[in-house]
């Protein structure tokens, strides 16, 4: 009969076995998103059954269970904020019926996309377990209480700020782990974790301040403040942006050691904010489901608009696309009532809709 402890070793080489032979890539953490809410996501047994997840990042689930809804919350974040920087242009973040690689194979190739993919989940991440700090939802945690005296403009620090320097760091020590364990040599981890960095600046260098008036019928003879993080909606259009700056890099060696340098010695290198990519994209104009990309056949897009993103001429790669007419329902006619409501009517109108080619 075998001994505990070469149960145990088979066990743990089984797992190291399950591991190699399905390597797991960055971004797969964000399959929790697939997962029903009434599945439990911390845990020694959950965390060990939780798909996508990289062998340390199973390790910090153990160690950091309480934290782990919030990392489901995350992946939510991730994929609704790129759904919609991205809606009308050709990649549209479109994702996978099924399997732990959410936004298909293109995340594997070092293009500008997978950059900003980088950049957005690391970005909500860091804002998801903040808010749970804030909220009092996590117990090793709560608000920055170190923001605190007179401000330089004449308002008193007090309040709930929001812890980000909490949030960012589990954000490190969660969404990096997967490059570090591969080793910071290679090209595709430092391009990683770069963008994962210019993700979480992307909320460090747009925190905002919030006040409240003190004083006899609203005078405001004091004000309180409290900084508070951006809207998330604002960190993606920070990063959209970003993605269409992003500066093509190659590995080169200085030294010793290794960095990313732009592959045209005429662009300067990019800021710490600035995104990252190793690899020219595909035109997602055909359908590859190899790699995840459904093509543009069916989509809509903008008729009356020829160099904007959404234009038909882009987004169906060239002036393959059909017009025609629509009937749609919407709000009309709205009245407001005296207390809180507004009473709308039901309008049919037909419009004009452009569509790709099949």
């Amino acid at each position: 009969m075998p001994t505990v402890s070469a149960v145990n070793l088979t066990a743990q080489l089984l797992m190291l076995l399950l591991w190699a032979t399905h390597p797991t890539m960055a971004t797969n953490w964000l399959s929790l998103a697939r997962m029903p809410r009434s599945r439990p996501v911390s845990g020694a047994a959950p965390c060990g059954r939780l798909r996508g997840l990289s062998a340390g990042q199973v390790g910090v689930c153990r160690a950091r269970g309480e934290v782990m809804e919030s990392v489901r919350k995350a992946a939510e974040m991730v994929i609704e904020e790129c759904q919609h920087q991205f809606r009308n242009r050709r990649w549209n973040c479109s994702t996978t019926p099924r399997g732990v690689n959410v936004f298909g194979r293109v995340m594997s190739q070092g293009t500008r996309e997978a950059a900003f993919v980088h950049a957005l989940s690391s970005a909500a991440v860091a804002v998801a377990v903040t808010r749970g700090c804030s909220r009092g939802e996590l117990e090793r945690c709560g608000c920055d209480r170190k923001v605190r005296g007179l401000s330089p403009e004449g308002f008193q620090w007090s309040g709930c700020s929001d812890n980000l320097s909490y949030g960012v760091a589990f954000s490190q020590t969660f969404v990096d782990e997967t490059e570090r364990a591969k080793g910071m040599s290679a090209g595709r981890p430092l391009m990683n974790v770069h963008n994962n960095e210019a993700g979480r600046k992307a909320i460090l260098h747009n925190m905002q301040v919030e006040c409240k008036c003190h004083g006899v019928s609203g005078s405001c003879e004091l004000r309180t403040c409290w900084k508070v993080m951006p809207p998330f909606r604002r960190v993606g259009a920070v990063l959209k942006e970003r993605f269409d700056g992003a500066t093509e890099v190659r590995l080169s060696r200085i030294g010793s050691r290794t960095a990313l340098l732009p592959r045209d010695p005429q662009v300067k290198p990019p800021a710490a904010r600035d995104l990252v990519y190793l690899a020219v994209s595909p035109d997602f104009c055909r359908l590859d489901p190899d790699n995840g990309i459904p093509g543009t056949a069916g989509r809509r897009c903008n008729g009356t608009s020829r160099l904007a993103p959404d234009g038909c001429e882009l987004v169906c790669c060239g002036p393959g696309y059909r017009a025609g007419r629509a009937e749609v329902v919407q709000r009309c006619s709205c009245k407001f009532s005296w207390c809180c409501s507004v009473r709308c009517q039901q309008c049919k109108n037909t419009v004009m809709i452009h569509t790709c080619r099949e």
